[in-house]
């Protein structure tokens, strides 16, 4: 099976979560050995988890259904109710998982704005509260590497090191939302395990550019993961015969990686169209993994009309706010597609 759509489908720019599974995966999660993994007996789960840790070079690793999950249960883990989370202020944590961290750990938020959003320790450090009994104090630091709605920009691992360092200094735990960590550890040209030491925990997802149908893994200590396993629960992520899931992310997790870089060119070679067509910005440099993210204002439209007349055309995209669109570029995305997509806003926009 092609990993590409037939070529009258809508060409999928929305988002690296619309992949669907290859004929690998497929056969794999038909055949997969199953158990129950509340009961830690699900072999697949098991062996997914362990591959993860190795990987990662941590001790454990949980398999949970989505990356939110796994960002709000280690947010639940490392902090108290009362407690602020620093995070980049268009950090996922903060807004695309429903105030879980309110919800479930009690917590608020202190955003903060980042240029690129590359959180570095010089942004971090006037953040972080006092140690007075009537202000709510710090209690994690929320990274998040790629960042999405900074278009999908890398943050370099000297920043996240001397971000983790100086938090530990102050005894301050740091969380990585990494949900698309494979593509800056292909950007960076360095190993994850490598990129992400430091961390006090850290959240991948399968199922965006890896490719695999469901789920992500969380990875920290023996006894982080042990607690882990009980916070999935209370969510209602305790899954039974998951490993048709699991089997699909070995796939995902051993060859996904590989083939990263095919969407990172698809990518810059959008960027580079969209910046000749007359009235759209985007600054071509920024594009540095899967996502590129570019501004109408000049041509006159609100992005929102600009969205709905591409899909008339056949292309699928979203809008960020009245001004700017998001493109995603993935494995069904092909580059004969990515010249479509540009004919489309083309004829669109001008």
């Amino acid at each position: 099976m092609s990993t590409h759509p037939e070529a009258d489908a809508p060409i999928d720019l929305r988002s690296d979560t619309v992949t669907l599974p290859t004929a690998a995966m497929r056969r794999a999660m038909a055949e997969a050995e199953l158990g129950d993994d509340v009961y830690g007996e699900d072999p697949t789960i098991n062996r997914l988890e362990r591959r993860a840790a190795e990987v990662f070079e941590r001790e454990s690793a949980i398999f949970v259904p989505s990356g939110t999950m796994g960002n709000q249960i280690a947010i639940k883990l490392h902090t108290r109710p009362g407690q602020e989370i620093l995070c980049e202020e268009r950090g996922h944590v903060y807004n695309y998982e429903m105030a879980m961290l309110a919800w479930f750990s009690g917590c608020v938020v202190r955003p903060i704005a980042a240029p690129r959003g590359v959180l570095t320790w010089a942004l971090v450090a006037p953040k972080i509260q006092p140690q007075t009994y009537y202000i709510a104090q710090t209690g994690l630091i929320s990274m998040e590497n790629t960042h999405n709605m900074a278009g999908g920009t890398v943050t370099p691992v000297a920043v996240m090191e001397e971000v983790c360092d100086k938090a530990h200094e102050r005894r301050l735990p740091v969380h990585l939302d990494g949900a698309r960590i494979f593509n800056a550890s292909v950007a960076l040209g360095r190993p994850v395990a490598e990129i992400t030491r430091n961390f006090d925990s850290i959240m991948f997802c399968l199922s965006k550019g890896l490719g695999a149908p469901v789920g992500s893994l969380l990875l920290g200590s023996r006894d982080f993961i042990a607690a882990a396993r009980a916070a999935r629960k209370a969510l209602g992520g305790g899954m039974r015969q998951a490993g048709v899931l699991a089997a699909a992310g070995l796939i995902a997790l051993e060859e996904g990686p590989k083939r990263l870089h095919e969407d990172h060119a698809n990518a810059k070679f959008l960027a580079e169209g969209l910046a000749r067509i007359a009235g759209i910005e985007i600054d071509v440099s920024s594009v540095e993994t899967n996502i590129a993210i570019f501004d109408v204002t000049g041509t006159g439209k609100e992005a929102g009309a600009v969205v709905t007349a591409l899909k008339e055309r056949g292309v699928l995209c979203g809008a960020v706010n009245p001004q700017l669109i998001r493109f995603v570029t993935h494995l069904n995305v092909s580059r004969a597609q990515c010249e479509g997509a540009l004919r489309a806003v083309l004829a669109v926009c001008v």
